[in-house]
């Protein structure tokens, strides 16, 4: 597949004297039948996120060496990287969204670094209470709403 870019002006908008032309082309295995020139170009400009998320996988959950030399456990260890990784996704975009949620810039998603750090590492204490161990978090953690609804909402699936 190629694609040919004229472009007749700059970014800032100002017009150019000659258009300038670019040559992208990719390559693929993919059945021409199924897949169309567009749908392909956009697949490939996809591409960033997932490599985006393969580096979070790697360095936000330190996965970037695995700890055995054994397939099993390194099979092992992947799934419940997974896992992790889904979860707290999850409850990223939960915390995300809504009128409890920690006041930061207007996001998409949140990267699982900054997740862990905003909602999974929370101060707390524990307090014996009634026969009962309880956590008690902050008076004025700006997080705990959120993370409270979305607890909420995982119990009552």
């Amino acid at each position: 597949v190629v694609r040919l870019i004229e472009r007749t002006e700059d970014r800032q908008g100002q017009p150019l004297l000659f258009p300038e032309l670019t040559v992208e082309g990719w390559w693929t295995s993919l059945d021409a039948g199924t897949v169309d020139a567009q749908a392909l170009i956009t697949l490939y400009q996809q591409r960033g996120t997932s490599e985006q998320y393969h580096s979070e996988f790697k360095t936000d959950l330190d996965l970037e060496r695995l700890p055995s030399g054994k397939f099993e456990t390194n099979a092992l260890v992947l799934t419940l990287a997974a896992m992790a990784y889904n979860i707290l996704r999850y409850v990223g975009q939960n915390t995300l969204i809504g009128p409890d949620a920690p006041i930061r810039k207007a996001l998409h998603r949140r990267r699982i670094r900054t997740v862990m750090q905003e909602m999974m590492y929370k101060a707390v204490r524990l307090v014996r209470h009634g026969r009962r161990r309880v956590l008690r978090f902050g008076r004025g953690d700006p997080g705990f709403a959120a993370l409270a609804r979305c607890y909420a909402h995982v119990l009552a699936i």
